[in-house]
């Protein structure tokens, strides 16, 4: 009988291998073998290069701002959007008919197309007729040229994309904080304990799974963003908004050099896989499984 050969947990997971090599692994295998060629798409001749693309790309001084625009996108969406949703979290965490409501409003943006998001924040974000220069000028601060500026362009990109992220985050964390079995905070207040204690000796460890995904999760995504920058800023001003995926999407599909293009793939698979890493041996250890 296949049920009780040693073959048959292997054929269950057949399924599942093939598709994770058909869509997972023999794309990153190619797209490492498509950054050894100078293929332009156009042509069908692949012709191997060594490592050109490599070296023309560590040459350019925009892939070095490239890169440091990605870095401080990241750092900034991921710390800000997990410190506020911690707090609103916490905020939202008693049953009231005004936080009930908060939270259908602060989900709402998630469930909203990026494109309309965006398209809205460029309105509000209009040097002319701008709601932001609006409140500036009625505050007696000179209007700001949002988007227009390499000085405030990655601070805008940045606020949209939190204000997009953080219901979603917030109610994954608010859901984590629900689950704590509420006999342990009666524990807490009948050993006395401060507010400060608790959160940092009970709260805070027994949602560390939640945050350390969140964390991982939201670094990724920060790496790939591109639907924002395309529509609003298009990397620009002055590449002050460029980030690697636009800059791959520039390359592959304006520029036609697929190669050089998956040659900054593999750098940003690279990227990605060493902060993933690093995460790993320097958060697990303070993340307490229940």
């Amino acid at each position: 009988m296949i049920r009780n050969s040693k073959a048959y947990p292997y054929l269950l997971i057949a399924p599942a291998m093939l598709a994770l090599f058909a869509f997972v692994v023999y794309p990153m295998g190619y797209l490492v073998y498509l950054s050894f060629t100078n293929w332009n798409i156009i042509n069908p001749v692949k012709k191997f290069i060594g490592l050109t693309n490599y070296a023309t790309m560590f040459a350019r001084e925009e892939f070095y701002t490239v890169a440091w625009n990605t870095f401080v996108y990241t750092f900034f969406v991921v710390a800000v959007t997990l410190v506020l949703s911690l707090l609103l979290a916490i905020w939202f965490n008693k049953n009231t008919k005004f936080n009930i409501f908060g939270q259908a409003a602060i989900f709402t943006p998630h469930i909203i197309s990026l494109v309309s998001i965006s398209m809205v924040w460029m309105w509000i974000m209009d040097p002319e007729i701008g709601l932001l220069n609006y409140i500036l000028g009625w505050l007696g601060i000179p209007p700001l040229r949002w988007l227009q500026s390499s000085d405030t362009a990655m601070l805008s990109i940045i606020l949209v994309s939190v204000w997009k992220g953080l219901g979603y985050y917030t109610l994954v964390i608010l859901a984590s904080l629900q689950s704590i079995p509420p006999s342990i905070y009666e524990a807490c207040e009948l050993d006395n304990a401060s507010k400060t204690q608790v959160f940092f000796k009970i709260t805070l460890p027994m949602i560390s799974p939640q945050l350390f995904f969140l964390l991982i999760v939201m670094t990724i995504a920060s790496f790939k963003v591109f639907d924002t920058i395309r529509i609003m800023t298009g990397g620009g001003p002055n590449n002050a908004t460029n980030m690697f995926v636009y800059y791959i999407y520039e390359y592959a599909f304006v520029n036609m050099k697929i190669g050089y293009a998956s040659a900054v793939g593999v750098v940003l698979l690279g990227f990605i896989s060493i902060i993933t890493v690093i995460y790993f041996k320097v958060l697990s250890k303070k993340v307490h499984y229940q």
